[in-house]
């Protein structure tokens, strides 16, 4: 086996060629315009296959230097945080607990049909967390972090490739359903955007006209982005210090929603960069190429050796979610265009990752118009809420199938 590893800069060149491998795919093929699938997924997925195709044809594994992602990820959702006014918060409180509960009730699917998967297929029970929560709704850190219980506890001596395959395909899956859910739900109730000037999305639309980015606008932007960002620590590192484990980017968010609702009404003269194209600039670019990177980095090939019983799995959890979401989540959050948007997210954040969830809410909003509430209460409910509900709902099935391994085993 023959290594090829990339650097930053080769990394951050291959992820830029995949934005634009995306767009021209977007450009050139209708589907991907009318499900509204972002340029990121098209370009990143076909990449991923292209390195796989490498990996099993020549024996080229390619390494990519990925230290930049995760800031790429902090400053996009810092941009969000900025974005975000106080008005359109209060507006979310009702829906942000109604989504929270509703999450949550889903982990407790997830892993249920997880389970019940395994059992008719022979797999061991626990397999079916693997391939429930802890895989699609956590993602792959979580994956990382509990594979080793199952080898150790349950002897499952390959739970981490099981689990990194089923977190590979729920991001991958995660970024194509997305769009079609949306738009047939907002096609078949003919809804149409409630906020036409407000947009939480950030990004430059491709038709928008009179977009002035200067030398000005973007010191000031760069500027604010990094005190929110540094707010943002500082909260993170409060909540550690009294026992809450946050992920960075969440107190980079809060960071960014604090001063932009504080700062401004003290500091009347300077020029805030919220709702500006340089703003919507960083945003994009920080995002799109998080998504390059992340997607194309990833290790198909891995996928190859996933048992039948375990694809079978993974199937079912896909049609499971989007059932889920077009007659439960859709209706319970109100059946109206907000409601779309927030369920093309949610999709994206029970099979794949919040970043997902965000990508497709972009790609949403930008064909059908703005959702500000969605771009607040789904990265909360799914970089915070989730992660803290998820560990218990994990711990208590572990629980509820030790104590009846005796049946199972």
């Amino acid at each position: 086996m023959n290594i090829l590893q990339l650097d930053l800069r080769e990394t951050v060149i291959v992820a830029i060629l995949v934005l634009y491998l995306g767009k021209y795919l977007t450009h050139k093929i209708k589907f991907l315009q009318d499900f509204n699938i972002p340029d990121a997924v098209s370009g990143g997925v076909l990449a991923s296959l292209l390195f796989s195709l490498c990996f099993e044809v020549f024996q080229y594994q390619i390494e990519f230097n990925l230290n930049i992602r995760d800031d790429l990820l902090i400053i996009f959702f810092t941009t969000i945080g900025l974005s975000a006014q106080l008005k359109t918060l209060v507006k979310g409180g009702k829906p942000l607990l109604i989504l929270l509960i509703m999450a949550i009730s889903y982990l407790i699917v997830q892993n249920m049909t997880g389970v019940a998967i395994a059992a008719l297929t022979g797999l061991k029970l626990p397999i079916g967390l693997l391939a429930g929560s802890i895989s699609l709704s956590g993602g792959h850190g979580t994956v990382i972090a509990w594979s080793p219980l199952f080898k150790e506890s349950y002897g499952i001596a390959n739970a981490a490739e099981i689990g990194i395959a089923s977190a590979t395909f729920g991001l991958v899956f995660g970024g194509i359903v997305g769009g079609p859910i949306a738009k047939f739900l907002i096609n078949k109730n003919q809804l149409q955007a409630n906020n036409p000037n407000q947009d939480l999305s950030i990004g430059i639309k491709d038709d928008q006209k009179n977009v002035i980015i200067d030398y000005n606008t973007m010191l000031n932007s760069v500027l604010v982005i990094n005190l929110a960002i540094g707010l943002g620590l500082q909260i993170n590192a409060i909540a550690t210090a009294i026992g809450l484990k946050l992920p960075v980017f969440v107190g980079c968010l809060l960071g960014g929603i604090i001063l932009t609702n504080t700062v401004p009404l003290v500091f009347k003269h300077f020029a805030w960069p919220s709702d500006t194209p340089s703003l919507a600039l960083i945003s994009d670019v920080s995002l799109g190429l998080f998504l390059a990177m992340s997607l194309m980095s990833l290790q198909l090939w891995t996928l190859v050796d996933l048992a039948g019983p375990i694809a079978l799995l993974l199937f079912v959890q896909l049609l499971m979610i989007t059932v889920y979401t077009i007659f439960v989540a859709f209706p319970v959050m109100g059946k109206n265009y907000d409601a779309a948007v927030i369920s093309a997210g949610y999709s994206g954040l029970a099979l794949g990752a919040t970043p997902t969830a965000m990508a497709n809410m972009t790609a949403v909003t930008e064909h059908f118009g703005a959702s500000p509430q969605a771009f607040i209460i789904v990265p909360l409910v799914g970089a915070f809420f989730m992660d803290i509900a998820n560990a218990l709902v994990i711990q208590n099935f572990l629980n509820f199938l030790s104590f009846y391994r005796k049946f199972w085993v």
